[in-house]
């Protein structure tokens, strides 16, 4: 019995069809039949009914599938275990991050990382805060960048990067303009423009004006926050963004909220467990983002 013969079978078991379990396993259909019957003649029972349009488990199979299981991550703890005693980092790492995301030191991080441990395989996805979020609970993403409302989710791992309030751009023509600052139920008296829902920006805009009995008018969504300042910029509607993202576009100022009592925060979250490789990324972005916060 091989543990590649454990994992064919509960590929089956868990797709409960051959031709699906070959294509995930990346082995040809008569291949992982052939393990699996293999497999059966060393255990000297049939574990699949193949009589079926679907691959069912017999009752031994199921109970095999339970043991195969614990088999199979009592390995994998097994080489984890000895690859940190011998300083090794391999594997795979899955990273997420914001839509339209230009945080520099999370690339740099990724660098680092990967000129530090080459033969570890990185994945990157990109989705909205949400998203990300569920999928770093599920364990599909190992470590995400994301915005969130008030604070990360309490239920990971959270490291907050940055926390500030959000604001408004308007070009010069736009009726408040002339202000410096405005309240919530003067923003939401105009046309808005802003990020989707989903992302921290949207969540805690309209967290924040639910709280006083408002309603925003978004009228134009846009994935990157320059393209919610260039929609702004055309008299579109009023940008409402991070304080610090609404500076520095020709042609807007910036409007201050007076009431705006939650801030965005960009974080980066993980869960509890955590592997070797994830470690030392996670070391690697603690280095990288401990200077000031460059965004391209």
């Amino acid at each position: 019995m091989e543990l590649r013969q454990l994992a064919y079978f509960l590929a089956v078991a868990e797709e409960r069809n051959f031709t699906r379990a070959a294509e995930r396993m990346h082995i040809s259909q008569p291949g992982i039949s052939a393990r699996i019957r293999g497999l059966e003649d060393d255990l000297g029972a049939v574990l699949v009914d193949r009589s079926g349009r679907q691959a069912e488990l017999t009752a031994v199979g199921e109970v095999v599938r339970d043991h195969a299981r614990s088999v199979l991550a009592a390995a994998e703890a097994l080489r984890r275990a000895v690859d940190e005693v011998n300083g090794l980092v391999r594997g795979r790492v899955v990273v997420g991050m914001v839509r339209a995301c230009t945080v520099t030191p999370l690339f740099d991080a990724l660098s680092g990382f990967h000129r530090a441990h080459p033969g570890v395989e990185i994945s990157l996805v990109e989705d909205d805060s949400d998203r990300l979020v569920e999928q770093v609970r599920k364990g599909s993403v190992d470590l995400a960048l994301i915005g969130a409302a008030g604070r990360p989710p309490e239920d990971l791992d959270g490291w907050q990067i940055v926390s500030e309030p959000i604001a408004a751009a308007v070009p010069p023509g736009h009726p408040l303009a002339a202000h410096g600052e405005v309240t919530l139920a003067e923003l939401c008296a105009h046309p808005l423009v802003c990020l989707p829902r989903g992302t921290g920006i949207r969540t805690v805009l309209e967290r924040t004006a639910a709280a006083r009995g408002l309603t925003p008018a978004v009228s134009l969504e846009a994935s990157a926050p320059d393209a919610v300042l260039d929609l702004a910029a055309r008299g579109l509607g009023a940008a409402v963004l991070s304080a610090s993202m609404t500076t520095g576009h020709d042609g807007l100022r910036t409007v201050a909220l007076t009431d705006a009592d939650i801030p965005g925060v960009l974080a980066l979250v993980s869960a509890p467990s955590k592997s070797p490789a994830l470690r030392e990324l996670l070391l690697h972005c603690r280095r990288s983002f401990a200077g000031p916060l460059a965004t391209g």
